[in-house]
């Protein structure tokens, strides 16, 4: 059963869930960076392998290898006690600057003439679309927009930093407004062209882009704690349903409890052919006369509970404590096979559960139509078993007493069990409330 401290417990392990998948999705996140980058740096340093002509450059060399041993140098820390929360911010700026800072400062020719603007209109800032991509597999929509603010403002401080070294420069604005080809060749196409608004067009997709995958994450986020707070409400009602079946199954038999907290109402009456059986503790008017109130509660509780289990372990209910006995039923509400057999041999149970307990008691069973359902007014109800076979196991336990002897059953049970019953005749016998005389039938234990 869930105490409310359990259900904290719960809340707080749910949270470190949380946790521990976004530190798996960073590092597979770093993993995925680390290993483009390794890829890049080994085709860099290959390619002179493959194409003669191409020359690396030291700095593309240089600059890549850090990329890489930093990726590692991260994986290695998630997760451990050396990680801090502002690590992963820090890698995707020095990231994403150092991808901008690439197109500022790596000359795209060899010749003084050619103008690093180039490098913008040769290669893009699609460079910089899988960094943002990268970021979402963290969970973390806050490194997504800064991941996505850190390329924008690279990119801009980089394509700025070329510019501003131009000695001329053209732009969309350069064009007239009735251009032809000759002044789109002429403006466009001019090595100093550096198209300002593409690099607005460009910032402004990336960073809606950015933002889109960050709603994306956050929204993500939003069903991973919303399942939480579902998991933890049903644990919360469970435990709440738990509590009150313990608390009601003390009242009532517990099966009958869990019927009525999982039907949410009262339970409709019920009719079945079964077997009621009533049990008292012959002299304990006497016994509790002579003895302290705790003592003999003390006793009474112990000899009931034994007595109980004995019950359930035959497949009976216990409906109802009498004082010092209780009324029992076979196959009314829950199910069992062979009702009359189960009864007998609980009876034989009790006669020596009672011994054990210095007891003796008086039995009565009875088989027939068993009513099972809830009585009572909208505020107060209790669930109750009525029928003839109640009625004359209660008035069987009775004529114990004055019989002197310890169980008896009635015909129906008797035929009901056929020759294999552990019952002997014991005539007929009047019973209260019946005009004519009954057969009864006693327990060949107890002679």
């Amino acid at each position: 059963m869930l105490t409310p401290a359990d259900t904290d417990q719960f809340a707080a392990e749910s949270a470190a869930r949380l946790i521990r998948a976004e530190q798996t999705g960073l590092r597979l996140a770093i993993a995925c960076r680390t290993l483009v980058t390794g890829l890049a740096f080994a085709w860099y340093v290959g390619a002179p392998f493959l194409f003669s002509d191409f020359e690396p450059r030291l700095a593309a060399v240089i600059v890549l290898l850090i990329f890489t041993g930093v990726g590692v140098a991260h994986l290695a820390v998630i997760g451990t006690r050396f990680d801090r929360s502002w690590m992963k911010y820090a890698v995707y700026a020095l990231d994403t600057l150092s991808i901008c800072a690439l197109f500022a400062l790596i000359p795209i020719s060899r010749a003084d003439q050619v103008p690093q603007i180039v490098a913008f209109r040769a290669y893009g800032i699609y460079y910089l679309f899988p960094m943002v991509a990268f970021c979402c597999l963290s969970l973390s929509w806050r490194l997504v927009i800064w991941t996505g603010a850190m390329c924008v403002a690279g990119w801009w401080g980089a394509f700025v930093w070329v510019t501003s070294g131009m000695g001329r420069t053209l732009s969309w604005a350069d064009i007239p407004p009735d251009a032809t080809r000759a002044d789109y060749e002429q403006v466009f196409l001019s090595i100093d062209f550096i198209g300002r608004g593409n690099r607005i067009e460009e910032s402004v997709m990336l960073m809606c882009a950015a933002l889109v995958l960050a709603v994306a994450v956050y929204r993500a986020r939003g069903v991973f704690f919303a399942q939480v707070a579902s998991d933890l409400e049903w644990h919360r009602e469970r435990s709440a349903r738990e509590r009150v079946s313990a608390l009601f199954g003390k009242y009532v038999p517990a099966e009958i409890a869990q019927k009525l907290i999982a039907a949410d109402g009262p339970l409709t009456p019920q009719r079945a052919a079964g077997t009621a059986l009533v049990m008292d503790i012959a002299g304990f008017t006497k016994f509790s006369a002579g003895h302290p109130p705790e003592f003999v509660i003390g006793k009474l509780d112990a000899f009931l509970s034994d007595a109980t289990d004995c019950v359930s372990r035959q497949g009976g209910i216990v409906m109802s404590y009498l004082g010092d006995g209780f009324l029992v039923t076979f196959n009314a509400p829950i199910s069992v096979e062979d009702p009359a057999g189960a009864a007998l041999r609980t009876a034989q149970a009790l006669l020596q559960v009672a011994r054990n307990h210095g007891f003796g008691v008086r039995v009565g069973i009875a088989s027939g139509d068993l009513v099972t359902g809830t009585i009572g007014s909208t505020e107060r109800q209790s669930f109750t078993v009525y029928g003839d076979a109640v009625n004359l196991a209660a008035r069987l336990e009775g004529l114990c007493k004055a019989l002197g002897v310890s169980v008896l059953a009635d015909q129906q049970t008797r035929n009901a069990q056929g020759a294999s019953a552990p019952l002997e005749p014991y005539g007929d016998q009047r019973i209260a409330g019946l005009a004519d005389e009954v057969p009864v039938f006693r327990l060949k234990e107890t002679v």
